[in-house]
């Protein structure tokens, strides 16, 4: 097998399973397999960060693949756009789907001064489909179909499904909040599928506010701020994933204050996501704030173990489809799967992609204690383990030879404010708790406090080995 399209298309199956569908469609989807002049097999990724995160992440492994499929003991190197210029494309893939190179690379094709805005753009969901909607940055599997509804969910799936359905008389803004990992990027991808549905002729656009914050600060750059403007301000529906990250960006803020206003007042549609409630982004310029809490404000709470166990059946469900895993597994190995893995969905679709990339055709034969060992490190602790706040501060505390009330303090000397920033990153680490949450349990302190902590501990670890090895064998104290 030598063709590097079947090659590419059989590789991206196995490495969207193994690296999940998130990262795949934000950093390998947009991505293209071509041969640069020398004849040497490159991947071509939009951006340069995109280029970085796949070397660190996933190029090792791509290899793997590649070559166990490859006759010609052919290698991949990564680069992005910028540095490949003309070369010959030797495929265009997509989420796994062999395309005709031409149209995918004129997906990128546009003037100079509009080359970032163009996955904007993108964002109308056409009807023929699939390579829009993924240069827009949607996942193709993140539908109403697939989100599973539970308690904590219900209210912000009703509301998601009202507004996708173009319903008059519906909030504006939409705000979702919650903890990373429980479900707002699926109902935002959710609405915007069903909306283009709904209405094929719409202007639906979605973009992270990653992709909103480069695309601005290039079009600024380039002095195409105008065509910017009009391709989000002439959406019918714009859709905004996790704008807490416009915090402390003083221009960017003020263009989406200023694009905000302009939809609403045009009776358009608007929908934001974050990790906390609008009144609780504190970086964010108050009358900005007051807009995004202005409509609705719809909570995405974590989920019970009903609903946890419901989202590991469908995750294996779909890697069945994809033909990764056959049979089903034994109820007991996804209750262990479930009951080890106490953080978001994100971890445990994690840990559900680890147990099928392990299994494969064996699933259903799979028993407990196989499973045990197939997952090792992907499993925390033990059944029903749930580490809490209160454990991590006295973990800590006993740790550095202090008192769990000196985490609580206000003193600021460096033998407290470091072990306080640790016991913060753990709780970050290990528990579900927001950033504000757990500053209200470290003495009443800000999100932001806890924010800087947090940074600085994955800051320092790399740089500092006892704060490593600190962390470390906290770390295993917490897991027992």
């Amino acid at each position: 097998m030598t063709d590097p399209d079947r090659i590419w298309s059989e590789a991206s199956v196995r490495l969207r399973a193994e690296i999940g569908d998130g990262p795949f469609s934000s950093y390998i989807a947009p991505s293209a397999v071509r041969l640069d002049n020398a004849g040497h097999l490159i991947l071509v990724t939009p951006t340069a960060y995109a280029r970085d995160w796949v070397r660190k992440n996933a190029l090792r492994r791509m290899n793997e693949l590649w070559l166990g499929l490859d006759g010609l003991n052919r290698r991949l190197e990564v680069r992005c756009r910028a540095e490949v210029g003309s070369a010959p494309p030797a495929s265009a893939v997509m989420a796994g789907n062999v395309v005709d190179a031409a149209p995918r690379l004129a997906a990128f094709a546009s003037t100079p001064h509009i080359a970032p805005a163009a996955p904007i753009s993108a964002a109308h969901i056409s009807a023929d489909g699939a390579r829009a909607v993924r240069a827009a940055g949607l996942q193709d599997r993140l539908t109403f179909d697939s989100f599973v509804e539970g308690q904590g969910n219900a209210f912000a799936l009703a509301i998601a499904k009202q507004v996708a359905s173009w319903a008059d008389g519906h909030f504006n803004p939409v705000f979702f909040c919650g903890p990373y990992g429980y479900g707002k990027t699926h109902l935002l991808n959710a609405i915007a599928w069903e909306a283009q549905r709904l209405r094929p002729e719409a202007k639906v656009v979605y973009l992270t506010a990653e992709r909103f914050l480069s695309t601005f600060v290039k079009a600024m750059q380039d002095r195409s701020t105008a065509a910017f403007k009009e391709s989000l301000r002439s959406a019918d529906m714009l859709l905004l994933d996790d704008v807490q990250f416009v915090g402390g960006k003083t221009s960017t803020q003020e263009e989406l204050l200023s694009t905000l206003t302009a939809l609403i007042e045009d009776g358009k549609r608007i929908v934001f996501s974050a990790d906390r409630a609008p009144m609780a982004l504190t970086e964010v310029e108050p009358r900005l704030r007051s807009h995004l809490a202005a409509g609705l404000t719809c909570p995405v709470e974590a989920g019970d173990r009903e609903l946890k166990i419901a989202v590991a059946q469908n995750r294996l469900k779909a890697l069945s489809a994809l033909g990764v895993v056959q049979g089903e597994a034994d109820p007991e190995v996804l209750a262990q799967l479930v009951d080890r893995t106490p953080g978001s969905m994100r971890e445990l679709e994690g840990a559900v992609n680890t147990l099928a990339a392990a299994a494969g055709s064996r699933l259903s034969a799979v028993s407990v204690d196989e499973a045990s060992i197939l997952l090792g490190a992907a499993l925390r602790g033990g059944p029903e383990r749930r580490i809490t706040v209160d454990e991590i501060q006295k973990t800590v505390a006993d740790h550095f030879n202090m008192k769990q009330a000196d985490l609580l303090s206000e003193r600021r000397t460096r033998a407290v404010a470091r072990p306080r920033q640790i016991a913060m990153y753990l709780c970050k680490q290990h528990t579900t708790r927001s950033y504000p949450d757990i500053g209200r349990r470290f003495g009443g302190r800000d999100h932001t406090t806890v924010l800087h902590g947090v940074r600085k501990i994955e800051e320092l670890m790399p740089q500092d080995d006892q704060i490593a090895r600190d962390v470390e064998a906290l770390t295993r104290k917490l897991r027992g």
